[in-house]
């Protein structure tokens, strides 16, 4: 089912009033805290054989009450928008802890705690409303390049897969209530349009239209992506 023509979202509407300021580094936040592997396990995963430490997407579930505090702090110093704790949340990232069965409640946790923050702060600031931003991650992967330096061809990761694993993502961050959905640090245009071309059945089958969002990433002073793009390519 085709989304219908909407008025424009309050995100919208408020960017055409004032310029918005997003959230900065999660991952730092949580390195200052000085969090052990018993934080990341918790009582639920108490027994899992991989080591969980360094897995803070995790800690949506875990430790949900860090991931809130985390989230108040960038609002308290101004942000209008916090990114959900999703940068790694795919189960193509989260197989590297074993974890990739986890991936949607992963998700939908870490938009139900942004949106909850997002809200009591524009409770307390009516005239100033915050907003959450479901993030979709590049993925430790890389659909355009070879892991191979003897082999050009060769690909860890294919299209489909990653279509697959966004689209998981995609639909618990969209039930999570997630303002827009961001695809970030992208440093491959192919892993971007997987996620685009996955966000677009997740609306077209729920019959919903959120704005979205792209962040590529540029690695050096050359100006170009990971996989030799300049920005006017990536944009193209």
């Amino acid at each position: 089912m085709k989304p219908q023509q909407t008025n424009p979202s309050p995100l919208e509407q408020a960017l055409q009033q004032r310029i918005l300021v997003l959230d900065g580094a999660t991952g730092t936040m949580f390195q200052a805290e000085g969090l052990e592997e018993a934080d990341y396990r918790a009582d639920r995963f108490t027994d899992h054989r991989v080591d969980l430490k360094g897995n803070n997407d995790l800690l949506s579930i875990t430790r949900p009450d860090l991931v809130a505090k985390v989230h108040r702090r960038f609002l308290d110093a101004g942000a209008d928008i916090i990114e959900t704790n999703t940068f790694n949340g795919t189960s193509v990232a989260q197989a590297d802890y074993e974890l990739e069965l986890f991936a949607a409640e992963i998700n939908l946790a870490a938009a139900k705690i942004a949106r909850r923050t997002a809200d009591e702060m524009t409770a307390e600031t009516p005239d100033k409303p915050r907003f959450v931003a479901g993030v979709l991650g590049p993925t430790p992967r890389t659909a355009s390049l070879s892991p191979d330096v003897n082999d050009p061809g060769a690909r860890n990761i294919t299209f489909d897969t990653l279509r697959e694993c966004y689209t998981e993502a995609a639909q618990a961050l969209i039930d999570g209530g997630v303002d827009f959905i961001m695809i970030e640090t992208i440093f491959d245009t192919l892993n971007a349009k997987a996620a685009l071309y996955a966000i677009d059945e997740v609306f077209d089958d729920r019959g919903v239209q959120l704005p979205i969002m792209v962040s590529g990433t540029i690695t050096d002073q050359s100006g170009r992506t990971l996989t030799g793009q300049t920005t006017d390519a990536f944009l193209i």
